[in-house]
């Protein structure tokens, strides 16, 4: 009887409990589904346990592990294939030369980075936190900002959009004007109590203008400023600096809302005392005001005559075809709140690590978090037809789709945004002198993933086996893309010493391959994830203890001899 694949939890735990049904084995009777298409699904996974089985018995199953595990749980790793040459400019001596074909999968694979946690959860992860970091340094400072910023004026704002219509919601009363009290995942919160006169068109024109309104908003707030300071605009730069990072939200009814860390520095930027002056009290009238006096006119049709403030519209109206010009403007709704070192409860201050998880909160999610619309772009309208979304979200794609094709809202591109709900501006923003770089913190993992190699590659070991470095896109090693980044022993030439980037020239040709795991690496990755989800749980002391050897010679966080020795010569599922 030919060898069975191993399964990752004991035979004897019931099926409602297992980690999934892709790892049921079909051999037994009892397990096989009477559906032909559940029999399908099955003969697939056997066939593909099967090549798995095969590349155990030829010795490729253990690198491969090891290349997908280096992707860190990526769900859509992008496949490359090429080369890379690196090589002395003064002598002309070949460092090293990678191609992709070396690599157990024939193909590089790098991790696609995306933001989004519906697309790529470990890939949204990494993005979360080093927004977290960036925005925690503008706040208390450390990486390349001082430490004295977290004395300089800084407030916590959010600028929020005006309504288009009453919805369901959950005032403090406790009960919503339908009558009712909604719970927090009651599908109706945010969307119209009456459909047919809610303004669609208003919602979707003032989200394609929001990028506008925080762009106009920025300058209206440097001249409060300036007037509250007694100064000119034009003198205020030689006193003050005014840096702030900015995340852009969705509420559940669809429109964009902004949260904003906003301080004043300087004249020279965060590294320079601000002036007597800047206080915190200073710097919340002056976003208050600027909010208030924000106006950002229909792109392409400027205001035929002056319009006193308070006759000026919140939202256009129901119909577009209007003789005079639309306005849009921030919602009356503008919360200021000074940062300091209290709790995030109620109307008190708030605290820098409140506001940098906060922000980082929100790094990640998009309209399809809290709308329940669409996480990628529409090439044909009938598309919406395949997707499950709310009522609300598909009367807005909707009238997008349609304010697309009238000439005057043509600038807007409305249909490549119309996932966004007609919002087309950048999600996050930050001055230059706010904070650091996601670059310069990407920099800093680089550095010290080399600085751990370098401490595993002067470490002897029992075997002194040298193929127990991860084979992805991690920094480091000869797949990295990047220039100063390319040996599996912390980026060393032939003579064991580290190669002057100075120096270096690295000569280049990736081309994209396709975007995903091939079915049989997608099933080994589907194995990894199990395998590493059912690992039993060890002390706190012996599981770092463990982590720390692990990282040493895999930079992972589990091994693959488990998966290895369970997927053997000649194992069929």
């Amino acid at each position: 009887m030919p060898a069975q694949l191993q399964l990752p939890y004991p035979a004897t735990v019931p099926a409602a409990s297992r980690p999934s049904s892709a790892f049921t084995t079909p051999t037994c009777p009892a397990d096989v589904p009477a559906s032909a298409a559940a029999g399908r699904a099955l003969e697939r996974r056997a066939r593909l346990t099967a090549k798995l089985a095969k590349l155990a018995a030829t010795g490729h199953l253990a690198p491969l592990a090891r290349q997908i595990t280096g992707l860190g749980g990526c769900a859509h790793p992008i496949r490359l294939t090429g080369h890379r040459t690196r090589l002395d400019t003064a002598t002309g001596e070949i460092h090293d030369h990678f191609d992709s074909g070396q690599l157990p999968a024939g193909e590089l694979l790098v991790r696609c980075g995306n933001r989004r946690a519906t697309r790529c959860p470990a890939c949204s992860t990494v993005y979360r936190y080093d927004t977290y970091q960036l925005i925690a340094a503008g706040l208390r400072g450390g990486k390349t900002v001082p430490a004295s910023v977290a004395a300089h004026p800084r407030v916590f704002a959010t600028l929020t959009a005006p309504g288009f219509g009453p919805v369901h919601n959950q005032p403090d009363t406790g009960r919503c004007h339908c009558g009712h009290t909604h719970p927090d995942n009651d599908r109706l919160l945010g969307t119209p109590l009456n459909p047919e006169h809610y303004d669609y068109i208003g919602a979707v024109l003032w989200n394609a203008h929001a990028p506008a309104l925080w762009a106009r908003f920025t300058t209206h707030l440097r001249r409060e400023i300036a007037k509250a300071a007694g100064l000119t605009q034009r003198t205020l730069r030689h006193h003050a600096t005014l840096s702030y990072a900015k995340v852009a939200e969705y509420q559940k009814r669809g429109q964009v809302h902004f949260h904003a860390v906003i301080r004043l520095d300087g004249s020279t930027g965060p590294g320079s005392t601000p002036p007597a002056w800047a206080t915190t009290q200073l710097l919340d009238h002056a976003v208050r005001a600027a909010a208030a006096r924000t106006r950002v006119h229909h792109e392409g049709e400027p205001p035929r005559q002056p319009q006193p403030a308070g006759d000026i519209p919140a939202s256009p109206p129901q119909v577009s075809d209007r003789a005079g010009p639309l306005v849009f403007r921030f919602g009356r709704q503008i919360d200021v709140r000074a940062i300091r070192s209290t709790d995030f409860t109620g109307d008190s201050p708030v605290t820098e690590r409140h506001v940098a998880a906060y922000i980082a909160k929100y790094a990640t999610k998009g309209a399809e978090t809290t709308t329940g619309t669409l996480d990628r772009r529409l090439r044909l309208l009938a598309e919406l037809a395949t997707h499950d979304i709310t009522d609300h979200a598909r009367r807005l794609i909707h009238t997008a789709w349609r304010l697309a094709t009238q000439p005057q809202h043509a600038h807007l591109r409305l249909r490549q945004w119309a996932h966004m709900l007609g919002f087309r501006g950048h999600f996050s923003t930050r001055t230059r002198h706010y904070s650091t770089t996601l670059a310069h913190l990407r920099a800093e993992r680089t550095a010290w993933r080399l600085s751990r190699l370098d401490a595993a590659a002067d470490m002897p070991t029992a075997d002194h086996r040298t193929d127990r470095h991860p084979v992805g896109d991690r920094a480091g090693h000869p797949t990295a893309l990047t220039a100063g980044h390319g040996h599996p022993t912390g980026h060393r030439d032939t003579a064991s010493q580290r190669v002057d980037s100075d120096t270096t020239l690295v000569i280049s040709h990736w081309q994209y391959a396709g975007t995903g795991l091939l079915p049989e690496l997608a099933h080994l990755a589907d194995l990894l994830a199990a395998t590493r989800q059912t690992r039993p749980e060890q002390p706190t002391r012996t599981r770092r203890s463990e982590r720390s050897s692990d990282r040493a010679g895999h930079s992972v966080g589990h091994s693959t001899d488990r998966l290895t020795s369970a997927v053997r010569p000649g194992a069929v599922a």
